[in-house]
């Protein structure tokens, strides 16, 4: 499990890469990526890059390719706010938590949907019932 030194320093580098990709790097592939997470390994040496993309599958691997190119320049521009020993390396990652959160809303409201009609049409028997009585 990561020390809390892990945890502090994914959380800076997640403010500072927002920061670095929305106004230093310039590609408009990027315009609309989101940092949501960084996760450090225990050696500090890697750093995982979990970003959201708003925009097509195409939009998508655009970004994240202008990502993986501009990846030394962003290392280098976290190296100077940092000021550590060793820069992590970065993995940018799509995270796609989003569109599951999304998918997951869409069926649970189909869900409710579906069980309202089934609990009307019972009370409807239901009431068939009790008159024909």
């Amino acid at each position: 499990m990561p020390g809390r030194r892990a945890e502090r320093l994914a959380e800076q580098v997640k403010e500072e890469l927002s920061l670095i990709i929305g106004g230093e790097v310039d590609d408009p592939r990027v315009e609309s990526v989101t940092v949501t997470a960084a996760k450090l390994s225990a050696d500090l040496r890697t750093a995982k890059i979990y970003v959201s993309v708003l925009g097509t599958e195409d939009e998508i691997k655009g970004a994240i390719d202008a990502l993986k190119h501009a990846r030394g320049f962003i290392r280098y521009q976290l190296g100077i706010v940092l000021r550590m020993k060793h820069t992590p390396e970065l993995f940018f990652v799509y995270d796609d938590a989003d569109v599951r959160a999304a998918r997951i809303e869409e069926l649970l409201s189909k869900e409710l949907a579906e069980a309202k009609e089934r609990e009307s049409e019972e009370l409807r028997i239901a009431d068939r019932g009790l008159r024909n009585e």
